[in-house]
This record gives structure tokens, sequence and C-alpha cells, in this order.
């Protein structure tokens, strides 16, 4: 069977020419004469894997010096703990913006930790825009403001980041991360699961100010403070060594891609050949404000659950899988995520122009 054009959220498509190294790394892995997922993480062979993934992630997002780099697991979700727990720390207040249903439990999780307020939703339209925030809206000295950079199930972005004065921004990057370039000077900590733009499930990357370190509030558990991780190089435990190394792999893919922005040229191509179909059909059309659009995720639908439920089998017997939108959505959601080639996006909007004409 051939491989499929695979759309899904998460875990995502993986860059084939990855794959194929892995592929042949996986029984020797640099003359090791052993797999990776066989390295003690003790070894110098599996320490030099991790200080070149850190190395090569540094580099690609311009990561400044003053800021720590962990890969730890848990998934993205763990850090809506370990974001209050360890920012909440002077005032034990912070501030929200609802964009999306994970914005949704990061807040929720938060408020078992510090006062929370939620500044900003965009519940009213099933969070299918960006609210306007400006600085004023902000709690005055509050801890940290945190935002959702990119909403995987809604498809909205900050495409046009506020003006959010010396607030303390922690963003969720789940979705975005290597796909666009980012001034990281302009948050205090970012995080992202790997499973759709970095790597396979299982690691996630933490990027935080080094003032940020160290001031856990004093019922943290260990495993979910910062420094416990910043001081150990991710190694206080055994870290999800195999993924590190796929995500290593990636990183080097898009490094030899000319790097972060060359990579958002051709996401940005990408994006406008399925968002210029949606815009000129007589049947499908696009669900989130045009300003506040995702490169990422791209919802869309039918007037009719019929045809949506009929696309999305026809879809699937055609090679292009996991097109079904979220529950809370409904429809379909195409994400054309780093690894999904241009070939990919012209293929589906050929598709869609096809099921237009036989169902019209």
């Amino acid at each position: 069977m051939s491989r499929v054009y695979n759309f899904s959220a998460g875990p995502s498509m993986l860059p084939l020419e990855v794959l194929e190294r892995a592929q042949r790394e996986m029984l020797d892995c640099n003359g090791s004469g052993q797999s990776v997922m066989e390295m003690s993480h003790r070894s110098s062979e599996y320490q030099a894997i991790i200080d070149e993934a850190e190395a090569l992630f540094r580099e690609v997002l311009s990561i400044p010096d003053n800021y720590k780099v962990m890969f730890l697991q848990g998934g993205a979700s763990t850090q809506f703990a370990m974001v209050p727990l360890n920012l909440g720390n002077k005032t034990k207040t912070a501030d929200y913006i609802t964009t999306g249903q994970w914005a949704k439990k990061a807040l929720a999780q938060a408020k078992a930790y510090v006062t929370a307020n939620e500044i900003a939703s965009s519940a009213d339209a099933t969070f299918n825009y960006i609210p306007k925030v400006d600085k004023g809206m902000l709690t005055p000295n509050a801890d940290y403001l945190h935002i959702t950079y990119n909403n995987t199930i809604y498809g909205t972005h900050y495409n046009n980041m506020p003006d959010f004065g010396d607030a303390t921004v922690v963003a969720d990057m789940s979705s975005s991360i290597l796909s666009e370039p980012v001034d990281i000077n302009k948050f205090g900590l970012i995080y992202a699961g790997a499973q759709k733009n970095m790597g396979p499930a299982g690691v996630t990357a933490v990027i935080a100010r080094e003032d940020l370190i160290g001031n856990a509030m004093d019922i943290t558990p260990i495993m979910l403070r910062y420094d416990t991780h910043s001081e150990n190089g991710s190694m206080y435990n055994t870290p999800p060594t195999y993924g590190i190394y796929i995500c290593k792999l990636v990183f080097e893919w898009v490094k030899n891609l000319g790097g972060v922005k060359a990579m958002n040229e051709i996401n940005v191509e990408k994006a406008k050949i399925l968002y210029d179909f949606l815009d000129n059909s007589k049947m499908f059309k696009g669900t989130v404000v045009p300003e506040d659009r995702s490169i990422m995720n791209v919802p869309f639908v039918t007037d009719s659950d019929e045809l949506n439920k009929k696309f999305i089998a026809e879809s699937k017997a055609a090679g292009f899988i996991n097109l079904k939108g979220h529950r809370t959505v409904g429809g379909m959601r195409a994400s054309i995520y780093n690894a999904m080639p241009i070939e990919g996006v012209k293929a589906l909007v050929d598709f869609m122009a096809k099921f237009e004409k036989e169902n019209a």
C-alpha cells in the first residue's frame, strides 16, 4: 500500500526523509551497534544525541542564551499544572485568554493553584476568532498571562500579537512550533507537545526564561518543578529517549530546508492554496474569520451534515485520512503541518473540486 496523505491534528505525519533515516538507524545508530531505544540515557552515545537535539532546537528557533530548553514528558496538558505551580508564586494571580478547548482546560487546571482570571474569550462564536485584548485589560501585577498561540481544534492563530506590555506571556505553541519565526524574547515561557510539528507523541518541549525557574510553590512535586529538569539537562529521570532522537532528526530536516523562515514560506503557500479554494467554493466554506486563520489547522464545512459525512468517507477511500473535524465543531479539518507536502494540499483541493462537481 502506498502512503496516504495524513491530515491528522496529532499525532501527525512526519517527514518521509526523517522516517527513512530512522529506519536506516533503527538497529545501529551512529555505529553504536544498538538502537536508540536500547541506549542508556546515561551513556555518552545518548548524551550526544540529546545535546545535539537541544543545539539544533536553539538554532532553528533562535532561542536566546538566557532561556533554558527542556524535553519533558506528560504532554502539553501537564504544563497546565506546571505553569501555575512554577510561575504563580508571587501574587498567585494569573490571566488567561480562552480561545478553545485546550485554553479552557489550561484555565480550569490553573484555578486549582492560583486566582486565574479569564480576561477574554471567543466561546460566544464557537472559538472562530481571537478576541481583541490590550494591556489595559490585564490584571495588575499578575504573575503571568497564558495564551494558546494556535488553536488546533478551531483553526485560529495569533497572527497579530497584542501589546501585552510588561506581562510575562506564557504560550502553548503545540500546533505551531517550528512553523514560523517567533521572537522568543516576547515570551516568558513557551511549551509545545511534539506530536504535531516536532516528532512523535511523548515529548514536550519547554522554553523558559531563566529568571522564571527556581521559585516553584512549596507544594510542587519534584517532577513538576522546572528547576528539577533544567538543572539535570532534561535527564533527572529517564527521558523519552527515542522521541527526542526523532525530534533531533526533524530539527535537522527543518534546518536543511533553510530554517524556520523557509519552512514558513512553504506553509503560507500551502495554506493559501486551501483557503483560496474554500473562499471560491460554492459547497465548502472555512469556519474561521479570515484575519485569525491558522496556516496549520484549517476547519471547513458544507451546509449539510450528510454531505460532510459523505466527503469524509470518500476522501478516506481516496487516500486522504483524518479529515473529520473535532466533535465540538463538526465538519472537516485539514491539519497541514510542516511535514505535509504542497503536493498533498494540491491533491486534496483537486479531490474537493471533484467532489463538489459530482455532488452539486
